[in-house]
């Protein structure tokens, strides 16, 4: 029963997520200039999460785009530069763990949304996989 609940309500916010953006929801937002260190930035917030860093796998799949993110029960709204990035990390045991899709937003040079990191269990991957699609690198794996 909880299972039931809990894929409705992953179903339900996915497909709020996946309705198109009215110019309404993005009037007035300010992106900022698009992101010059991006790569630099996510490499190093990265760098502090991965269990081995220097041996881990970072795919940069797209450029930064302006991406809206609408907010729902389970994530606020966050808006700005968003990157689609795959990670390939080890586990404690020292294999690699197999690739991973992760999206960055980030705002005048800093991240302020990440979906999909190596610490945003759950829905966070959710997000990460259909927002990569919305930007160009569909995860199939």
């Amino acid at each position: 029963m909880r299972l039931a609940v809990l894929s409705i309500m992953t179903l339900a916010l996915l497909a709020a997520c996946a309705a198109p953006v009215t110019k309404d929801e993005t009037a007035g937002l300010d992106y900022g200039p698009r992101p010059v260190r991006w790569k630099e930035e996510i490499t190093s917030y990265l760098a502090v999460r991965l269990t081995d860093p220097k041996a881990a796998i970072i795919e940069f799949r797209t450029e930064p785009q302006q991406m809206y993110q609408r907010a729902v029960a389970m994530r606020p709204m966050h808006f700005g530069w968003a990157a689609c990035v795959w990670v390939n990390d080890k586990n404690s045991a020292g294999a690699f763990q197999g690739f991973y899709p992760m999206v960055v937003f980030i705002r005048n040079e800093k991240i302020v949304q990440v979906n999909g990191g190596p610490d945003d269990f759950g829905i966070g991957a959710q997000y990460a996989r259909s927002q990569c699609e919305q930007l160009g690198a569909p995860f199939k794996q």
